[in-house]
């Protein structure tokens, strides 16, 4: 027990009386957890991220009716929205050919709005068409018709008169049409959807399972995936995920060099005080205790703000670079603790090695 106070006592006399060592040894701690628990944070949530923002694209599975048919089957969407889950993001779409007061023909587009805004977030509008009688208009599309804020079509004989309450540019097929509430769609042509696009987050591996899940719960459709998406996503991910790691390393490993040596560098400026405590009598089994406690005090303190600061920086950048936070993660905390703890016994540890085979007499002689 005695032994044990005193050890106490030298611990707490060596963190008081050196603080300029400690304060130094515990900011370059606290830098190798923070950019340790930054880094983890990224990489335990990059999938989810990407993913993310690869939804922002569009759909990458199409729905289309089999051959023979112009339309879907009753109840077509719903059995598609339970295949794929709560998460899929679907739009069913209705096509027709109508004609303008210009007497130019434009492709008109039934869709549920709320969907398709879901669908294609990467759409830039100044609003979105909110009434029953408010239409989208693709740039192309407005420019054959006489005014864009009272829309005149007509189709099989059927005119229809719309307010135009939005201009789409995408530099796709999109700028060529008029989209319409579904509703006002059907009652205005009668046509019933003949298309619906889906949206899921995940590799090719989940896309194949959602695939045979459609495919067995909708077996008259065609269901095709959009392959440049799909294939496109799955390697950029792939690739981020490498680079990521690679990243995670070379930094993890270029923090720790820095830390072990600034650790190193305040034991090997004691090698007085360990030549002192031998003279007296203290063993290097001792000593060497003494200065690894020292060394994982601050490591532990360094742990624990070090992961504030990091997961506080991963929000912002999170937030600034994704618009998608980054909620601290405690499963961090492990192996920033475990990688922090074991610079500092190394970095403790190292140098008395080499100290052990000096003599207490050169030492304190300083040769």
């Amino acid at each position: 027990m005695t032994s044990q106070l005193s050890l106490s006592r030298l611990l707490l006399r060596s963190l008081v009386h050196r603080r300029a060592r400690g304060l130094s040894a515990l900011v370059a701690l606290t830098v190798s957890a923070a950019v340790t628990t930054t880094l983890l944070t990224f990489y335990a949530d990059l999938d989810r991220k990407l993913h993310h923002e690869f939804r922002g694209f569009g759909a990458n599975l199409i729905l289309t009716p089999a051959t023979g048919s112009n339309a879907l089957p009753a109840g077509a969407l719903a059995k598609a929205r339970e295949a794929v889950g709560p998460d899929a993001i679907l739009s069913e779409d209705a096509f027709a050919v109508a004609t303008t007061d210009r007497g130019t023909s434009v492709v008109a587009v039934g869709a549920d709005f709320a969907s398709l805004r879901q669908l294609n977030s990467w759409w830039k509008l100044e609003r979105w068409p909110a009434g029953p009688n408010d239409v989208l208009l693709g740039s192309k599309a407005a420019s054959f018709i006489a005014d864009e804020h009272t829309v005149s079509l007509r189709y099989s004989g059927r005119p229809i008169l719309l307010h135009g309450s939005g201009r789409l540019s995408t530099g796709g097929d999109e700028e060529s049409r008029v989209y319409l509430p579904m509703a006002t769609f059907r009652t205005w042509t009668g046509v019933e959807p003949s298309l619906i696009e889906l949206q899921i987050a995940g590799d090719n591996t989940l896309i194949d399972a959602t695939l045979v899940r459609l495919r067995r719960s909708l077996p008259g459709l065609h269901i095709d995936p959009v392959r440049q998406l799909v294939e496109g996503e799955s390697t950029i991910v792939a690739k981020t995920h490498a680079l990521m790691f690679a990243a995670v390393l070379l930094i993890a490993l270029t923090v720790a060099v820095s830390v072990v040596a600034t650790l190193s560098a305040s034991v090997l400026e004691r090698r007085r005080d360990f030549a002192l405590m031998k003279a007296l009598g203290s063993t290097h089994l001792r000593i060497t205790l003494l200065f690894l406690l020292e060394a994982l005090v601050l490591a532990g303190i360094a742990v624990f703000a070090g992961w504030s600061l990091g997961s506080a920086a991963a929000w912002c950048i999170s937030e600034l670079n994704f618009q998608t936070s980054a909620p601290p993660l405690p499963s961090v905390l492990l192996p920033v603790a475990l990688l922090n703890l074991g610079i500092a016994a190394l970095a403790a540890v190292a140098p008395l090695l080499s100290l052990r085979r000096l003599e207490p007499a050169a030492l304190l002689r300083g040769d």
